[in-house]
């Protein structure tokens, strides 16, 4: 239990240094651009192929219940609202986690294992500043992109089969997801992406920097990072959605709360 206690403490002051050394310093331009290439444009792949099949999956298993009431026709509204409101953003932040993240995991481990990062601190330098930094404003700043495209290939895609497969009318489709999916659905989406990316990156290059020595170390630190980021992911969106949606009643009081 106090072990426990302790890594709580530990990860803190962890994520406090890497947020003061945002502050103080900024990383440099090109190790920047290379850290975002990998978070952002290595991503996109999987985060396209698990979107399309979430869409279509979703049109499968609502059609039957709509079909039996005559409402086939609003399946569009529910395929996009679960996309932009929580699909999105989950999905996308556990590829996240699982692709990125535990890649980082593993490679800081592994540089905490050969003394590389014990080196950059005898040179002078901060290791935090030089090696979380940029990982941590690359999935911050590209995670919100990768939500888009998750919602944007999924919407599609459950469009394409409901339309194409279940013969659903395309204009009723657009037209009931349009009076059902507002802005502040994408926005909230959106917001709890940036949330799931700060905390995938703080997860996993903490854990890269605590590794224990040894190639069992840095897999038990990958493994680790990726249990304990999605279940971060999961809690987040539990405490951002009630946020959220206390947000929404409170804006606008006459209308019934859609989060």
């Amino acid at each position: 239990m106090l072990d426990r206690v302790e890594s709580v403490g530990d990860f803190s002051m962890f994520a406090f240094g890497v947020l003061g050394q945002l502050v103080s310093g900024r990383p440099r331009r090109r190790v920047l651009l290379e850290t975002m290439y990998v978070v952002g444009v290595g991503s996109i792949p999987v985060v396209v192929v698990t979107g399309v099949f979430i869409g279509m999956v979703l049109a499968v298993q609502g059609y039957d219940s709509f079909h039996h009431l005559g409402m086939e026709t609003r399946i569009g509204s529910v395929i996009n609202v679960s996309l932009v409101k929580e699909l999105g953003p989950v999905l996308a932040a556990t590829m996240l986690a699982g692709r990125v993240g535990s890649a980082m995991a593993a490679e800081l481990g592994t540089m905490r294992v050969t003394e590389q990062i014990d080196a950059i601190r005898a040179l002078g330098a901060n290791p935090v500043g030089q090696l979380v930094v940029p990982r941590f404003l690359a999935c911050f700043l590209l995670i919100p992109v990768l939500t888009i495209v998750a919602d944007t290939v999924g919407i599609v895609g459950g469009w394409v089969f409901s339309t194409q497969a279940l013969d659903v009318n395309s204009h009723f489709y657009w037209a009931h997801s349009r009076a059902f999916v507002t802005a502040f659905d994408v926005f909230a989406g959106l917001i709890k992406s940036v949330f799931f990316g700060g905390a995938i990156a703080l997860v996993a290059c903490y854990h890269g920097f605590h590794c224990r020595a040894g190639a069992k170390g840095v897999g038990r630190a990958a493994t680790v990072s990726f249990v304990v980021s999605f279940v971060a992911i999961l809690a987040l969106d539990f405490f951002l959605g009630l946020l959220l949606n206390t947000t929404y009643r409170l804006a606008y009081p006459q209308l019934p709360s859609l989060l």
